[in-house]
């Protein structure tokens, strides 16, 4: 079973606030509506059902190119 994280701030209607979280701590780049939300590994945890998982902050959107 893959590591899963929480994703924290960005657009309230983003569905599926538990992602697979990158091993190396990386950046998150998350498909929606037409553009990209992009979230950051901090150094904060969150305690729920599957463990304590780590939190990526949300800190910018980018669209796709057409």
């Amino acid at each position: 079973m893959r590591d899963k994280a929480v994703l924290e701030g960005g657009p309230g209607d983003l569905p599926g606030r538990m992602v697979d979280a990158p091993s190396s701590g990386e950046d998150l780049k998350i498909p929606f509506r037409g553009g990209y939300e992009h979230y950051r590994p901090t150094a904060r945890v969150q305690d729920g059902p599957l463990g304590s998982l780590r939190v990526f902050e949300w800190w910018e959107r980018t669209e796709i190119a057409e």
